[in-house]
């Protein structure tokens, strides 16, 4: 039986911490993501609560196979253990097809008939030149219908502003309708978009508070106007400073990120540490898990953000 998205707002309120690591299996584990990972296991601990692994393989054909499984392994190694066992967005299709359901039921989600050169040729006209980086906010063509056209994606109704509080970051606020427009759901393609699928699955999980790299935090109004609109709980944020590579570019599978060298998992796992503001002294002999429950701690002394 499918799970109605009312059911799990229901099911999973706000209450002892859960938080969670969501990798995308396109690539081996690298020192930006290892900083993310241990921050929201460091968080998990010192809050006395859970942490769950999720596979983030929504987009199928961007996943190499056996990467998840390499994922899993890189983490034991270092000491990184979900208190559950992990779970793949591959395999809940029926989850996000509810939500979807409820949406168009409710009004809030519409079918978009347009293609990508469509949204680009609208956006000039009613907008302005297309931005050279950025989002190509959406101009809303199908909003009042498709014209007879057959539906590609779905998208969801968007206005007004987001406002929204980050632990590390502070105050922060987005223009939805003018910064992003109504975003995709459901991909032409016929994939589940990450935002819709990331919403659906922290309410399942029960997530209470979700540490991430900075470079999601553009996410997070998106991710809170589909909260809003499948009366879902809001988590806590937190985004993590990013790691950059020599250019100067954050540090990522796709500019070609080298996967962990854990031949030492203590070294990586202080070089992590560092990063996160914690600089934990050297002492020769340490196992991970000692230097893991003394990183804990302080994480813990600091109030949740050692670097603020």
């Amino acid at each position: 039986m499918r799970a109605c998205c009312s059911d799990l707002a229901m099911q999973t309120p706000l209450k002892a911490y859960r938080g969670r690591f969501a990798p995308s299996p396109t690539g081996p584990l690298h020192d930006g993501s290892l900083v993310a990972a241990l921050a929201s296991w460091l968080d998990a601990r010192a809050h006395g609560g859970a942490w769950l692994v999720r596979i983030e393989d929504v987009d199928g054909p961007r996943c190499a196979p056996g990467t998840a499984e390499v994922i899993l392994g890189q983490l034991a190694a270092l000491g990184l253990q979900p208190d559950e066992p992990p779970v793949w967005q591959s395999r809940r299709g029926d989850l996000y097809q509810a939500a979807l359901d409820r949406l168009i039921a409710s009004g809030q989600a519409y079918g978009c008939a347009c293609t990508r050169a469509e949204i680009a040729a609208a956006y000039e006209r009613t907008i302005g030149p297309r931005p050279k980086h950025g989002e190509l906010v959406y101009p809303g063509t199908c909003r009042q219908g498709t014209q007879g056209r057959s539906a590609r994606a779905w998208r969801l109704r968007v206005q007004g502003r987001i406002d929204w509080q980050d632990r590390r970051l502070g105050a922060q606020s987005q223009d939805l309708g003018a910064e992003v427009g109504d975003f995709v759901l459901k991909r032409a393609d016929g994939l589940w978009a990450y935002q819709l699928a990331v919403v659906v699955d922290d309410a399942a999980q029960g997530i209470t508070d979700i540490v991430r790299g900075e470079d999601l935090a553009d996410n997070t109004p998106r991710q809170i106007a589909l909260q809003r609109a499948l009366g879902l709980p809001k988590p806590r944020y937190l985004h993590t400073p990013l790691v950059l590579a020599a250019d100067g570019h954050k540090l990522s599978k796709q500019n070609g990120a080298a996967a962990l060298d854990l031949s030492d998992p203590v070294a990586r796992l202080r070089e992590a540490a560092q990063r996160l503001g914690l600089h934990p002294e050297p002492q020769s002999g340490i196992t991970v898990a000692d230097l893991l429950a003394r990183l804990a701690s302080r994480w813990a002394h600091a109030g949740g953000w050692p670097a603020a």
